[in-house]
C-alpha cells in the first residue's frame, strides 16, 4: 500500500517562490510562462527549487514559423477566439493572446535561455504545427 500524500496548492510569485533551494522532483507549467514579466528570471527561481535530477516541463502557445500555419493562427484568434470572447464579456482575457505571442520568445530562445540560467539540458518540442510547444529543462 502506498503511503497517504497530501497535496497543498500554493499561490505564489513565480519570480520570487517561496520554498527552499531543492525542494522538488519535478516542476509543469502551463500557459504561464508567456505572462511572466521575466522570462529568465522566472526559469532561474524554478531551477533553484528543483531537486538535483529534477525535471520540468513548459507548456505554452506560440507563433509557428511555417507562414500558412502562422496565417491560420493569426486568423483564428482573430475571427473567432476574441469575438467568442466578447460575446461572453471575457475580450480581455483573450484579446492579450496574440500580442503576447509577438513578444514570446521562440523555442530555440527558450533553450538557450534555460541553459544560461543553470539548466544542464534543455530540449524544446513543437507541437500542433509549432502553434505550441513545450520546454523540457533537466537540473543536473
Amino acid at each position: 500500500m502506498y503511503p497517504s500524500l497530501a497535496i497543498a496548492w500554493v499561490e505564489a510569485d513565480v519570480l520570487n517562490l517561496p520554498f527552499e533551494d531543492n525542494q522538488f522532483d519535478a516542476a509543469t507549467m502551463g500557459y504561464g510562462l508567456r505572462n511572466v514579466t521575466d522570462i529568465p528570471r522566472c526559469l532561474k527561481e524554478l531551477h533553484r527549487v528543483l531537486k538535483i535530477g529534477a525535471k520540468a516541463a513548459i507548456l505554452d502557445f506560440h507563433r509557428p514559423t511555417d507562414s500558412t500555419a502562422r496565417a491560420f493562427q493569426q486568423w483564428y484568434l482573430g475571427n473567432l477566439v476574441v469575438p467568442i470572447a466578447e460575446q461572453l464579456g471575457l475580450k480581455e482575457e483573450y484579446a492579450y493572446i496574440s500580442p503576447s505571442l509577438d513578444r514570446f520568445p521562440t523555442g530555440k530562445k527558450q533553450v538557450e535561455i534555460a541553459l544560461k540560467v543553470g539548466f544542464t539540458a534543455a530540449t524544446h518540442y513543437p507541437i500542433a504545427n509549432g502553434m505550441m510547444g513545450v520546454l523540457v529543462v533537466n537540473k543536473a
